[in-house]
C-alpha cells in the first residue's frame, strides 16, 4: 500500500468511488469545495431506494438456492481501516465451497455488459466482506430488478483488486490534499452534470 494512503486517517465510501469512476472531479466539488450534488431528485436515484426497500419485503429463497448459499445477511454495513472504505453490502452471500459472495440490487435492465461502477462496487464490497469476516471472497452477484431479477456473476482477479485500492488512494490523495483532478474523458457525462457550470 502507498505511503501515502497508509498515513491517512480519511474513510471514503464506496458511492465516492463510483463518483469518481463517473468523474474524478465529483470528490474535488463535493469534498474539497464542499458543494452537494442534490442527487435526491434524480429518477433513477429515488428508484434505486424504492428497490432497495421492496426488496426486504420479497421472497428471495430462489436467489440463494440458484448460487448454492447456505445462509446470507442482508443491509451489512461494513468499514476497513486498512483499505480505508466503508458501505453497505446488500446482501453477504455465504457460499457452499466455504467462500462469500457479495450480491447487489440494481433498478436497471441487462443490455449486455457490467458496466464498469457495477463491477469495482462488488469488487470493493469484496475487500470488504474479506476483511470484516475473514473469509475468501471469489465473486460477486449483480441482481438486475428490471429484466426479471437476472443473476449476473463476476469473478474477481488480483488486478481487480489492485485496481480498486489504487482507485482509493487517488481519491484519498484529492481529499487530503486538495488535488484537482483531471475531468472524464467523456464528454457526454457533461451534458446533465450538477457540476458543469463551475468545471473548468
Amino acid at each position: 500500500m502507498e505511503e501515502t494512503e497508509s498515513k491517512s486517517s480519511t474513510i471514503i465510501t464506496i458511492s465516492d468511488v463510483l463518483e469518481y469512476l463517473f468523474c474524478p472531479r465529483f470528490i474535488y466539488f463535493m469534498y474539497c469545495l464542499d458543494i452537494p450534488q442534490h442527487e435526491e431528485s434524480r429518477f433513477k436515484v429515488i428508484k434505486g431506494r424504492d428497490v432497495h426497500k421492496k426488496r426486504q419485503m420479497t421472497n428471495r429463497e430462489y436467489v440463494r438456492k440458484k448460487l448454492n448459499c447456505i445462509s446470507k445477511e442482508s443491509e451489512v454495513y461494513v468499514v476497513s481501516k486498512e483499505h480505508h472504505i466503508k458501505g453497505i453490502v446488500d446482501e453477504v452471500l455465504f457460499l457452499e465451497d466455504d467462500t462469500a459472495a457479495p450480491l447487489e440490487y440494481k433498478f436497471a435492465e441487462y443490455k449486455d455488459k457490467v458496466f464498469s461502477t457495477y463491477k469495482y462496487q462488488l469488487v470493493l464490497q469484496a475487500l470488504l466482506i474479506k476483511e470484516n469476516y475473514n473469509i475468501e471472497v471469489e465473486k460477486g452477484y449483480i441482481c438486475y430488478t428490471r429484466s426479471n431479477n437476472m443473476i449476473k456473476e463476476l469473478a474477481f482477479k488480483l488486478s481487480d483488486f489492485k485496481k480498486a485500492n489504487d482507485i482509493i488512494t487517488d481519491i484519498i490523495q484529492i481529499v487530503d490534499k486538495g488535488k484537482y483532478p483531471k475531468a472524464t474523458r467523456s464528454k457526454n457525462k457533461c451534458i446533465d452534470c450538477c457540476y458543469r457550470n463551475i468545471c473548468v
